[in-house]
């Protein structure tokens, strides 16, 4: 339970924020807990950000969830940031000090690895060579837990090589660039396989990567999870991969913010999953 003196506020920022799942999740964990609090989507613009992140806690906020365009943004804006939002270069979880001071983290990795080993307890990133689809700021955190998870080397091909240069340059040697059109060559052998682009989303083009090469003992993961079966999952299963949707990914990285603010660790369950899912 909170041990607040008074209801504690929590929510998400983001432009535009209307479509995001989190009010719904961290609403399913307050009523489960019987917590006194509320947490509450907030659409704010890029010129009010410094504003508004300075202001919330003077207004009874314990902290927020920061989504697009503002994660980077509120990174150079916190008074104290953890060694991974560092090396990532973006925030996703905002916690804010009895004195107004902010405290950055960055989740999004936690709440990948937690995802693939709450589904695949057998899965061992050490075991193999793992391949990255996408260089934005999600691959940014998928590639830091892979190699902090021990992945002996990530494969990374981004439709602009120059973002993938860049992870390399910043990531180190156990990252190994390849063209976007030699994305279906460096899944050969790969043991892990991620999309971290938006192509399969609801609305946007489907992911088109020849999938020949795929190791039928590779773990397939799709951080998309609108919708939860992305006809590149689907691929991968028929060819005998483990497959392993994105919305593991929203809810595990949820946690961490929800126990820091409201002092219960919420429980990542098909309950939960329900509670976001449903329409």
């Amino acid at each position: 339970m909170t041990t607040h003196a008074h209801i504690p506020l929590a929510g998400v920022i983001g432009a535009p924020i209307a479509h995001s799942k989190s009010p719904r999740l961290h609403g399913h964990w307050l009523a489960r807990y019987g917590i006194a609090g509320y947490y509450i989507p907030l659409e704010v613009a890029q010129n009010d950000i410094a504003e508004v992140i300075h202001l919330l806690p003077r207004m009874g906020f314990v902290g927020v969830n920061v989504t697009i365009p503002h994660k980077e943004t509120v990174l150079r804006l916190a008074d104290s940031v953890t060694d991974r939002a560092a090396l990532i270069g973006a925030a996703n979880t905002l916690t804010y000090a009895k004195d107004g001071k902010i405290h950055a983290d960055n989740t999004d990795g936690y709440g990948f690895i937690a995802n693939l080993r709450q589904h695949v307890p057998s899965w061992r990133p050490a075991d193999g060579p793992a391949a990255v689809l996408g260089a934005g700021g999600a691959a940014r955190a998928v590639v830091s837990a892979l190699l902090e998870a021990g992945a002996p080397e990530i494969r990374i091909a981004n439709r602009t090589r120059a973002r993938s240069e860049a992870l390399r340059t910043e990531f180190g040697a156990r990252v190994i660039v390849y063209d976007w059109v030699q994305a279906g060559n460096m899944l050969e052998d790969a043991l892990t396989v991620v999309n971290t682009t938006a192509l399969g989303m609801t609305g946007k083009p489907d992911l088109r990567v020849p999938l020949d090469g795929l190791n039928p003992r590779a773990v397939v993961n799709d951080l998309v999870y609108a919708p939860l079966q992305t006809q590149f999952l689907k691929n991968a299963a028929a060819l005998g991969c483990i497959t392993v949707d994105g919305l593991g990914m929203l809810l595990h990285q949820a946690a961490p913010g929800f126990e820091r603010w409201f002092g219960t660790r919420p429980e990542v369950d098909d309950a939960a999953r329900a509670a976001v899912l449903d329409p």
